[in-house]
């Protein structure tokens, strides 16, 4: 079932239409039918770094639209917020093509080197078509070891020197987040959203509202609980999230607010509640 489900996303095709979107003069996405990819660096710099890698099989469409932005300027690495399969899927196949580093969160490691294996999906939880096709979503963890590597733990992300992560764990053990002080750009990965993660309509007809994490990923629902928490703390000026479109202006921060003061409420699964 994973390879059919690889199959779905075939990146041999279509490239023509892998057109990445500028969000700032230094900050671009590429939205897939599966995930985010951000690409964090001016067009005219020798250094900038991909963020998240999408499915497998999607390598030749991301290379296409980094091309468009970059031209033959490849990535200096690969940063990845997490180690789920929509994340990471093609991260071997472009650290190859590119000969770049990936780093990921020390916690996250075992994940992307066949070490540990996530839980498995639980499409019981939170409802709608996508949480009961999570079932079919791949299981098997991918092998990066031969590019993979640790980012420091005093926060600094390599090569981006106005960047920091932040740990926000909960959707996975060493999920992180990617900020910029500057300027308020938050890339969050699947710790919030900015589409309902259990809506299969959602992904084809976008609407920007801040939801919480894929429940049906979600390992640990007290630490995603302080991750939101977290968020909302640092009162970011653009939500650059995993799955969704962008979001800028002072609405973030009320949907912020709100999604962290009524987390159980509106996140939470009823059978996770107290």
């Amino acid at each position: 079932m994973d390879k059919e489900f690889d199959q779905h996303y075939n990146d041999e095709l279509h490239t023509e239409n892998a057109d990445p979107e500028e969000i700032l003069d230094d900050v671009a996405y590429y939205r897939t039918i599966a995930a985010n990819v951000y690409m964090l660096g001016h067009p005219d710099s020798d250094t900038w770094v991909l963020v998240d890698t999408a499915v497998g099989h999607y390598s030749t469409r991301i290379i296409a639209a980094v091309e468009k932005r970059f031209g033959d300027k490849k990535p200096s690495a690969i940063i990845l917020t997490h180690g789920h399969f929509d994340h990471v899927g093609s991260a071997n196949d472009l650290a190859k093509h590119w000969n770049i580093p990936i780093y990921i969160h020390e916690k996250e490691i075992d994940y992307v080197t066949e070490k540990a294996q996530y839980q498995p999906a639980d499409p019981t939880m939170g409802g709608g078509l996508m949480s009961i096709f999570s079932i079919l979503f791949p299981k098997k963890p991918v092998n990066l070891k031969e590019w993979v590597q640790p980012l420091p733990s005093n926060g600094e992300i390599p090569l981006l020197k106005d960047w920091r992560y932040i740990e926000t764990p909960g959707h996975s053990p060493g999920h992180i987040v990617l900020y910029r002080e500057k300027d308020g750009v938050l890339i969050t990965g699947d710790a919030i959203l900015t589409e309902k993660p259990q809506s299969t309509i959602s992904t084809f007809i976008p609407i920007k509202n801040v939801y919480g994490p894929p429940a049906y990923f979600t390992e640990d629902w007290d630490a995603a609980r302080n991750s939101v928490k977290k968020i909302a703390a640092l009162k970011p000026n653009y939500l650059l999230t995993g799955h969704g479109l962008p979001m800028e202006g002072p609405e973030i921060q009320e949907q912020l607010d709100h999604l962290a003061s009524n987390f159980d409420n509106l996140v939470l699964p009823d059978h996770k509640k107290n």
